[in-house]
């Protein structure tokens, strides 16, 4: 999460929800704030987890429930989170 802000917007995705929060089970970095859908949307999650590491499993991992289009490269947060997960990753 090096040089993002502590909050920022994704103006255009496809959020989707599952049975349950995967926060039991992993290291969360970032959360959806469900009020700010747009459109709004009656589904809803409470606790919406997109962005975690799961520190069981040793290779470095690290999974980013966004990206459904090329739109997200124009978004500077978007581009900093894959850059930065790239070189962590690789351990650099």
């Amino acid at each position: 999460m090096k040089d993002l802000p502590r909050s920022f917007v994704i103006s255009k995705e496809e959020w989707y929800t599952y049975d349950r929060s995967p926060r039991a089970d992993v290291h969360v970095l970032a959360s959806v704030d469900e009020s700010t859908y747009s459109p709004a949307s009656a589904v809803r999650m409470g606790d919406h987890p997109v962005i975690w590491t799961n520190e069981h499993m040793a290779a470095r991992n690290l999974y980013i429930f966004m990206g459904h289009g090329p739109w997200l490269f124009e978004n500077g947060a978007f581009t900093t989170l894959l850059r930065n997960a790239i070189l962590w990753a690789s351990g650099k």
